[in-house]
């Protein structure tokens, strides 16, 4: 081999070695283990996190909600009418109250509009000196209290009792009712709700057959319930018509007016008239 050949082969081995080299794939790679080690962000903690933020700012919030309020306040009134049915009368503060029907999680808020509003305004709440009981229609002890009050719609001619009223009123009604037996008659309304009547014993007594007979020939069919109504009045005997169903009057349209009314303008300058001249024809001729 040329001895000049192998003196360059020495010179450029030496060259190369004392040149360093730095290797462009092993650099790719190095970043490329970087990106692959960042932590991935979990989207589902992310979006629990943003859902609590959103709670927290009161943007979706169930406890503070109108109808929560309101749910609150008809857990309430049916507990309270649940345990006046059972027999407990006996009035509550509005903590123990809360302690029974377990709404001890309630803001303060809301406990305020309960004391404040809700229970003060309900119909179906009477309110002693800061506690609270259920306030039926008729407030019923017994099964004597509930035949006064039959005897005396009787007496009045204020007909019957519904059977809804007396269970709401008259603890343990279902026994009481029992009870009396044949003392009260029940009678069934078309709309299925049943009203109580006080059985009047020294009514039943025998009527003649010809009485019968007179009273069956009166003819009634073209009687309808505005003109037994109408005569029951001039009797000065009051209807039922206050326990039976509601009857709901048709709404009436309203005329439409058969011509426009004519609109009068304002007249201006009425103290010049006779000065004034007309020029919608052109120029007036002179006299």
């Amino acid at each position: 081999m040329d001895p000049a050949l192998l003196r360059e082969r020495e010179l450029f081995k030496k060259r190369a070695l004392s040149t360093p080299a730095v290797e462009k794939r092993q650099a790719t790679s190095e970043s490329g283990s970087h990106k692959k080690k960042k932590p991935k962000i979990d989207k589902e903690s992310s979006s629990g996190s943003k859902h609590s933020t959103e709670s927290s700012n009161g943007n979706f919030n169930i406890k503070t909600s109108s109808g929560y309020k309101f749910g609150c306040l008809a857990k309430i009134v049916n507990y309270m009418k649940t345990r006046h049915q059972n027999g407990d009368t006996h009035f509550l503060t509005l903590d123990e109250i809360l302690d029974e029907t377990k709404l001890l999680d309630i803001s303060m808020k809301q406990k305020q509009w309960l004391m404040t509003e809700a229970l003060v305004n309900n119909p179906k709440i009477d309110v002693r000196d800061g506690t609270y009981g259920f306030k039926p229609k008729y407030n019923l002890k017994d099964k004597k209290a509930l035949l006064r009050l039959l005897d005396k719609h009787d007496q009045l001619g204020l007909g019957g009792v519904l059977l809804d009223d007396v269970e709401e009123g008259l603890p343990n009604s279902a026994k009481a009712i029992k009870a009396l037996g044949d003392q009260i008659i029940f009678v069934t309304r078309p709309d299925k709700k049943k009203i109580l009547f006080y059985n009047d014993k020294h009514c039943q007594f025998a009527v003649d057959e010809e009485f019968q007979k007179l009273w069956r020939s009166v003819p009634v069919d073209s009687m309808d319930e505005e003109k037994i109504e109408e005569y029951l009045k001039k009797q000065g005997i009051s209807s039922m018509q206050e326990t039976g169903p509601k009857k709901v009057l048709p709404v009436q349209k309203r005329k439409k007016q058969g011509g426009q009314r004519k609109r009068h303008f304002k007249t201006h300058n009425n103290h010049l008239a006779g000065v004034l001249e007309d020029y919608s024809d052109g120029v007036p001729v002179k006299k």
